[in-house]
């Protein structure tokens, strides 16, 4: 394995780990809220078709970017109304808006498909850092969209931690009645947690298409809106731990690819001689034994969940 394949490897997991990152801190703050959305595969899906249709309109790719956001919060918008106004299943709208945004996406984008990209984000290249051996390529000569997630991590965790905003989207996550009593609107709060959760998922959508493979195809989210849900639970709810899983996950999603050109045996097997198909479940598998791990894990301790997630308020039962 070269040194150059090394950090190839890095600097994808980076971009990877922003992609599944920038996601999963939307259904973080989702969730804290006491929501539970399922349908963040969905959301990206949609994110990537209209970021990159912007993208050939504008020429520009931060309106297409944004765009994107915009359109992950109407989408979002669609299932707070559903599961938090009018109080449905939000298991059952989630996956609705799962199945319903990944076929609009395809319809939306089924003239588009195969069409070069008329803008992409660039690497950046931070003058005097991106010339550090192997650190300065790794992360100081990145998409703007990195660093940009970054911040809105540090965000998002002052928010929740620090500000009187936080701690009211924490207690509805709590205990909804308590936080009806204190003044706060129950459905304001959860309302706007999941349009703003919808916004980063489009947002990370765009990132997709607009660098990561930068194009619209069918199914190019390729089940990482799942892996983002799934981060939440590693992360335990808290942006910090949030990260460090992202660049696991980031670090298994930019493994699979390669695998097969590392000149590796495990366990006596040559990878090069695996199929991809088989290779290209691993970051699944990963999200899977997380999950069971951290499942027999919380049979011994009590649940760091939010009391109230995926409960639906109505006042009148308060």
């Amino acid at each position: 394995m070269s040194e150059a394949a090394l950090i190839g490897l890095f600097v994808a997991t980076v971009q990877f780990g922003t992609l599944v990152f920038l996601a999963a801190l939307g259904e973080l703050i989702a969730e804290r809220a006491g929501v539970l959305n399922l349908g963040v595969e969905g959301m990206m899906a949609m994110g990537a078709v209209s970021g990159f249709m912007v993208g050939l309109e504008t020429g520009s790719p931060w309106a297409a970017f944004f765009a994107a956001a915009a359109v992950g919060a109407l989408v979002g918008g669609f299932h707070a109304l559903v599961s938090v106004v009018l109080g449905a299943d939000q298991v059952v709208s989630g996956l609705a808006l799962t199945i319903g945004g990944l076929g609009l996406a395809a319809y939306v984008g089924r003239n588009v498909v195969g069409e070069r990209p008329e803008t992409q984000f660039t690497d950046l290249g931070i003058a005097g850092l991106a010339d550090i051996p192997w650190l300065g390529e790794i992360f100081f000569d990145q998409p703007p969209v990195v660093y940009l997630t970054v911040l809105l991590g540090l965000a998002v965790w002052f928010v929740m931690t620090r500000t009187r905003l936080g701690l009211a989207l924490r207690a509805v996550g709590e205990s909804a009645p308590t936080t009806d009593a204190a003044g706060h609107s129950v459905m304001a709060l959860r309302s706007a947690a999941v349009m703003v959760g919808g916004a980063f998922a489009g947002a990370a959508g765009a990132f997709l298409s607009l660098y990561m493979a930068p194009g619209w195809t069918e199914g190019m989210v390729a089940g990482r809106g799942w892996i983002a849900v799934a981060l939440v639970i590693f992360g335990a709810w808290r942006p910090g731990r949030l990260a460090l899983g992202a660049l696991l996950f980031g670090f298994t999603l930019a493994l699979q690819p390669r695998l097969q050109t590392f000149d590796i045996e495990i366990v006596g097997v040559d990878v090069s001689s695996i199929s991809p198909a088989l290779l290209g479940i691993l970051p699944f598998v990963l999200t899977v034994v997380v999950l069971i791990i951290i499942s027999w894990r919380a049979r011994h301790r009590p649940s760091v969940a939010p009391a109230a997630l995926g409960i639906a308020y109505r006042r009148e039962e308060r």
